[in-house]
């Protein structure tokens, strides 16, 4: 006799069920909903993260209902050669291509305008954010292409669009995410791997207190995700259903959709709001809340 939960999937064929997954950034946040979303599915999952400890956390989690789901692998998605390693770990251990890549790592960034932000920080945000994405789909991409099916998932945010003064770097390298899942929905379009970019606003991590961003600023985010926030289990589902229906983007949040429709039907506007908003608030200081690399994710 079938269980609730038997029928809801039954028949189902999408890519995130019963999937050979890799999910960077799998310690903490989003990534690690990913991680126990796609166990729930039936799915084998790497936990790849630069924190081995929370990556065997998550693996922790997974083993107690889904024993020998999850393995956990330290992968810092800045260093090319680790993400090399870590596909190379994946086709040993799955012994069959990788089906599903979810590049979520990254960190949080913001509170200084552009002149002030530092060099070192821009390195910093996009060798994360942006280049440890691109490692991920230039490495795994060939793999899922000479498959003929799979999927990738990356983990950008509203603020690739949403262009909120004082986020330079983490717009910047969100941006760059959105343009790359774009332009690789459009190359693999017709083999068989299908590509979702998934833009949140405020997600319920700790990537504010992670993260090299101002006191004032981690506050003002820190409130926004406590009041206004999804949690990561909701947004993490949602993306995964949304591949599941060959969807390219995926907002979850309804001013996500605001953002993205004022931005693009009154330009002007949009840019005027934001400046008065900018000067409204209180000017951050240039103390930082943290510099060590972490692999949480949330949205703007």
């Amino acid at each position: 006799m079938f269980g609730l939960d038997r029928l809801t999937t039954l028949g189902r064929s999408g890519r995130t069920h019963g999937a050979r997954a890799v999910v960077t950034g799998a310690g903490s946040g989003i990534g690690r909903a990913f991680a126990l979303k796609i166990a729930a599915r039936g799915g084998q999952v790497i936990c790849a993260d630069i924190d081995e400890a929370r990556a065997d956390e998550t693996v922790a989690l997974i083993k107690g209902t889904h024993p020998g789901a999850a393995h956990a692998f330290r992968c810092d998605v800045a260093r090319r050669e680790d993400v090399e390693l870590l596909a190379r770990f994946a086709d040993t251990l799955f012994q069959r291509p990788v089906s599903l890549v979810i590049n979520n790592a990254g960190v949080g960034i913001g509170g200084k305008p552009v002149g002030r932000i530092g060099f070192d920080d821009w390195q910093w945000a996009l060798e994360i954010n942006l280049w440890g994405v691109v490692h991920g789909c230039e490495i795994f991409a060939p793999r899922l292409r000479a498959v003929g099916r799979g999927g990738i998932i990356n983990v950008a945010s509203a603020a690739g669009f949403a262009a909120a003064p004082s986020m330079a770097a983490y717009n910047v390298s969100k941006a760059g995410v959105l343009s790359l899942s774009e332009t690789m929905a459009a190359e693999l379009s017709g083999s068989g791997v299908a590509v979702t970019v998934l833009c949140p606003t405020f997600v319920r991590t700790n990537v504010a207190r992670d993260g090299r961003i101002t006191k004032e600023s981690a506050q003002l985010a820190d409130f926004l995700m406590r009041w206004t926030g999804f949690s990561p289990e909701r947004v993490a589902r949602t993306a995964l259903d949304a591949h599941d229906r060959g969807h390219l983007y995926v907002l979850p949040q309804l001013d996500a959709h605001i953002v993205w429709l004022l931005k693009r039907h009154f330009p002007a506007r949009y840019t005027y709001v934001l400046g008065l908003l900018d000067r409204l608030l209180p000017q951050a200081d240039s103390t930082s809340t943290g510099s060590a690399p972490v692999t949480d994710k949330t949205g703007v």
